[in-house]
């Protein structure tokens, strides 16, 4: 267990410093693109390594799963897909590498209107639904460490983003949220499907029904 505790915080701060407090003096001894392709190389081995080392603890049970969690958790797992696959649209200004795509161009578009974090959230509703359809220590250790990686991610492409863009991401952050539908109940943006689309929503549904499917195939319990 200590070698996947380990895994799990070395993750974290890889995120924390590397991509957050070391990332502007990296990115001016490396380049954008020479940054960006060694944080995603390590971001890549550390999430190898964190998954190898959960396979290999072991089981240690902290409270036992009951089938209403499950429930609750398969719940959570619904608009964890629909955010991810809204949230990977190219529209999205806080999406990795949307700069390549939009410049400094910030939309307030499509999911952008419910949260401008989109990705992370479905990060971290995945974190919290297999946190509570598991009662392991490695599976809360894992769960745990997405779920404060994401989190953290809220707060730090804002910060990003601000020190990069100045006034503009201000007005960005004005429009929005990152708490999913808070900007629209404040009466600061408004909701409008058409923009995330039919296509959108049916994808999601689409990968929720083939996280069902493999978890019946690997016989875990129906979360992914």
């Amino acid at each position: 267990m200590i070698f996947h505790a380990t895994a799990c915080v070395a993750w974290f701060l890889l995120h924390v410093l590397v991509a957050g407090v070391w990332r502007p003096a990296l990115a001016a001894r490396l380049g954008e693109s020479g940054f960006r392709g060694l944080f995603s190389l390590l971001s890549a081995l550390s999430l190898g390594v964190m998954i190898w080392t959960y396979l290999q603890a072991p089981t240690i049970w902290l409270w036992s799963p009951h089938p209403t969690l499950n429930v609750i958790a398969a719940l959570l797992m619904l608009p964890a897909f629909i955010l991810l696959v809204a949230g990977l649209r190219p529209g999205n200004p806080t999406l990795a590498g949307a700069d390549l795509l939009l410049g400094d161009r910030l939309p307030v578009i499509g999911i952008t209107r419910v949260t401008r974090s989109p990705i992370l959230w479905a990060f971290a509703l995945w974190a919290v639904a297999h946190m509570m359809a598991n009662g392991d220590a490695a599976t809360l250790l894992l769960a745990g460490t997405v779920l404060l990686t994401a989190l953290n991610g809220m707060v730090s492409i804002d910060r990003k983003k601000r020190r990069k863009l100045g006034e503009a991401y201000a007005a960005f952050e004005r429009k929005t949220s990152v708490i999913p539908f808070a900007a629209i109940l404040q009466g600061r943006n408004e909701f409008r499907f058409r923009e995330i689309g039919w296509l959108t929503l049916i994808a999601g549904l689409l990968l929720y029904a083939a996280a069902f499917w493999l978890h019946g195939r690997l016989g875990t319990p129906i979360v992914l």
